[in-house]
């Protein structure tokens, strides 16, 4: 049990990054942007042919794809949802899973849609601490997961820029008339929630040495139930949903139910929205008609 409790905080690890992404950016402009998933698997082929072709070493490779795909987010908001910003909810969220098929099947035109090894730059060691056994992969994973993660913290939490962020979830209105730029602060918080999902990409393709154009559809949809978990709009409960469902399936794939660990995750998400539709970190706020 306590090697699944520590693979299951490695795989959560991952899950929290993705599920930031959404929260920020449904927190700020409340869109569930569908699209997250896929360019967490744009930043896991940016690392690919990073090292595989420029032959830059892991950190760099990291780094690199945490801007590009923060770049990237930056092009997708301003071309595809900045038109849609004052128009429904339902045309944007069309919208977002148009742009999913998008990146998807443009990966699989350019690239081809067979499953490709990641290169293993860091050789793996392994750690046996009583019945627990660790690699330094796991360790690598965990412990940049959870430096982005304080990092992201304290950006919202001590800049210019994370206050901006929470006066325009709050009121966008109110916070353009005290001058500052909503625009910016929308671009800014994809470039942030992108840039994540791209460092989720390249630490999961390490991890399980495969990548492929449709491996962001699965993980997306699992982040976006973590961050409803935990609260969706509340960065520590997005976190905390993401290391939730990593233990429900990693404990689920222990008692031999990994043909139904998917199913146990969705099912978690209707509970949830059944008994407590805020997450566990959300409250409950009524609203005037």
């Amino acid at each position: 049990m306590l090697q699944q409790l520590v693979n299951g905080l490695i795989l959560g690890s991952v899950y929290a990054l993705l599920a930031l992404g959404y929260t920020m950016v449904y927190g700020i402009i409340k869109l569930i942007n569908f699209a997250h998933g896929d360019i967490y698997m744009i930043g896991a082929f940016m690392g690919y042919y990073l090292i595989n072709i420029l032959k830059f070493n892991f950190f760099l490779s990291l780094i690199l794809a945490m801007i590009g795909t923060a770049i990237l987010g930056v092009v997708i908001e301003f071309l595809a949802y900045r038109p849609l910003r004052n128009s429904t909810r339902i045309a944007a969220l069309i919208t977002a899973i148009g742009v999913s098929f998008l990146l998807e099947y443009g990966m699989i035109f350019f690239v081809g849609a067979n499953t490709r090894s990641f290169p293993q730059v860091i050789k793996t060691v392994r750690f046996n601490l009583g019945p627990i056994s660790i690699s330094n992969i796991q360790l690598l994973i965990l412990g940049i997961s959870i430096f982005l993660m304080v990092a992201l913290q304290f950006i919202v939490q001590k800049t210019k820029m994370g206050k901006a962020m929470r006066a325009v979830s709050v009121d966008s209105d109110a916070a353009q008339l005290m001058g500052i730029n909503v625009n910016r602060t929308i671009s800014f918080t994809f470039a942030l929630g992108s840039a994540l999902a791209g460092a989720a990409g390249v630490l999961i393709a390490l991890y399980y040495n495969s990548l492929e154009p449709l491996m962001g559809m699965t993980p997306g949809i699992k982040s976006f139930v973590a961050a409803v978990l935990g609260g969706i709009g509340i960065i520590p409960g997005a976190a905390l949903g993401g290391f939730v469902i990593g233990l429900l399936e990693t404990f689920a794939t222990a008692l031999g139910l990994s043909d139904f660990r998917d199913a146990i995750v969705y099912a978690i998400l209707i509970v949830i929205l059944l008994i407590r539709p805020a997450g566990i970190l959300g409250k409950n706020v009524k609203e005037k008609v």
